[in-house]
């Protein structure tokens, strides 16, 4: 008989460490579902445009190429007038609220509200582009100054058309430094986590460049006209 009940105990304490071993299971289990649950829906992974070669990056870090390729890409939007200034420049700033910060949304109302009262935009058809030989790729590192890990300064240089109907009204190239500070607050609104700031200092005119002088023909070529003549 005491062979029989130490089989039955030993049973008991076996079953008791299985039913142990689940309980403990199942807190390790809503443990995990609750770390998947909490988990980011998604990352945003800034890759650097040249894939040639591998690069190694930590994904809350912002490469300066990125920041700079924000900068343009919003920075053109926003001074985009398609139709008419007057229209377009207020649905810009509501379109891309956004991305920019709240100080840089009511100091861009001002400039609307500045430009709209001097009849700056009635009609005003605006556009941006960047000027060849002065982007990111000619000179990165002026263009992005790494103020910290979340704040940047980036220097756009640009040529800024604006017209009346058809007919051209203003052609400048000025030099924008504009202020670019990490804002993740609304991945669904700006997948991005960035925010323009507006100016660091105020637009700088640039110069356009003189035009090459035309060459001088050979002295061979000369001689070989005068003969000709």
């Amino acid at each position: 008989m005491s062979r029989f009940k130490n089989e039955v105990m030993h049973l008991r304490a076996h079953v008791k460490t299985l039913r142990l071993g689940a309980a403990a299971l199942f807190v390790v289990a809503l443990l995990l579902g609750f770390g998947w649950w909490s988990a980011p829906k998604s990352l945003t992974i800034h890759v650097p445009p040249d894939l040639r070669s591998g690069s190694t990056r930590k994904w809350w870090d912002v490469p300066p190429e990125s920041v700079y390729a924000f900068t343009f890409y919003i920075w053109q939007q926003a001074q985009r007038w398609p139709t008419n200034g007057e229209e377009d420049y207020p649905r810009n700033l509501k379109a891309l609220s956004a991305y920019l910060t709240p100080s840089c949304r009511s100091f861009l109302q001002q400039d609307y509200e500045f430009r709209r009262s001097n009849g700056e935009l009635r009609q005003r058809v605006r556009g941006i582009y960047e000027i060849p030989g002065r982007g990111y790729g000619d000179d990165p590192t002026s263009r992005v100054q790494v103020v910290s890990a979340k704040n940047w300064i980036v220097t756009l240089d640009v040529s800024a058309d604006e017209y009346l109907g058809s007919e051209q009204v203003k052609r400048a190239l000025v030099r924008y430094a504009l202020k670019v500070e990490r804002m993740d607050v609304d991945p669904e609104r700006n997948p991005f986590g960035l925010a323009l700031d507006c100016y660091a200092s105020a637009p700088q005119r640039i110069e356009p460049a003189p035009a090459p002088a035309p060459a001088a023909q050979p002295a061979a070529a000369n001689h070989l006209q005068g003969g000709a003549s």
